[in-house]
């Protein structure tokens, strides 16, 4: 298997700490690169597991080339699309096989429900998938089926309103003289940039940006934030601060993982966008 060096601090737990005691070996590459994926392949590599964007860097992977690379390796591609969503980008016309997306987050898109999806257009893989989920006991709850549905009903005006208040965010924090590096794909000069475009409907509603200080400063920025809750979670209406390196990706330290400790992660709500840009300027002092 390979998996990204941005990833989801849970999905690096899942991989080192669980599926290796299987015999499962995984490899990291920068799949922003798809010169490093390949070079990451093995005859043995089955799987080759994207995010894109990922998670907290905001790195953007080719889905197409990469999964391009994995066809003609033998391995299956699968994309983590949470922070996308499937109405600001669809791997699987872009080649992809499974696609996953952690439904408590923009799909159900009010931080009230838990749950996960895989969808693939293979129609044998995915009876196996349910055989798998069937077999594990990995169901959802009705209410819990409910209320993403309920999420799905809004999710093409709420990923509007996300991306459009993004975009003002992030484009404040390139102004602003404490942030020394904003990482939002709809930059221009993010490196992902034209990429992004290229596959994405829109660049979505989280930004991350690291703060002249150290971690300490970037701590200090996501106590002082008052519109912004201080929270782990992401992909709701309302708008929410993490420092990364001590919360969603604290399980990550000390591995090729391990993300910058001035690191910032903003989930973007939907409130008005000057309430937002207020509250992170008086964060940042």
């Amino acid at each position: 298997m390979v998996i990204p060096n941005d990833a989801y601090g849970g999905t690096f737990r899942l991989f080192a700490k669980v599926v290796a005691r299987w015999g499962v070996e995984w490899s990291v590459a920068d799949t922003s690169d798809p010169a490093a994926v390949r070079a990451a392949l093995t005859p043995k590599t089955k799987v080759v597991w994207v995010e894109t964007p990922s998670n907290p860097l905001l790195g953007i992977t080719d889905i197409a080339a990469v999964a391009q690379i994995a066809r003609d390796a033998g391995a299956r591609l699968v994309v983590d699309n949470t922070f996308a969503t499937p109405y600001l980008q669809q791997p699987l016309a872009l080649g992809a096989d499974v696609v996953v997306h952690s439904l408590t987050k923009y799909m159900g898109g009010h931080s009230d429900v838990v749950g996960g999806a895989l969808i693939t257009s293979d129609a044998d893989l995915g009876e196996e998938l349910t055989f798998h989920q069937n077999a594990m006991g990995a169901v959802a709850g009705p209410f819990d089926a409910w209320l993403v549905l309920r999420g799905t009903k809004t999710l093409s005006v709420r990923m509007d309103r996300h991306s459009e208040n993004a975009v003002k965010v992030a484009d404040m924090l390139t102004r602003h003289a404490r942030v020394t590096s904003v990482l939002y794909p709809g930059l221009p000069e993010h490196p992902g940039h034209e990429v992004a475009a290229k596959q994405m409907k829109s660049f979505g509603g989280m930004v991350s940006f690291r703060v002249e200080g150290g971690e300490e400063a970037a701590v200090e920025v996501c106590n002082r934030a008052k519109v912004f809750t201080l929270g782990e979670s992401l992909g709701g209406v309302e708008s929410l601060i993490e420092h990364p390196g001590r919360m969603t990706h604290a399980s990550a330290a000390g591995s090729a993982l391990e993300v910058p400790a001035d690191l910032v992660r903003l989930s973007v709500g939907i409130e008005n966008a000057d309430d937002l840009l207020e509250d992170l300027q008086q964060a940042l002092g």
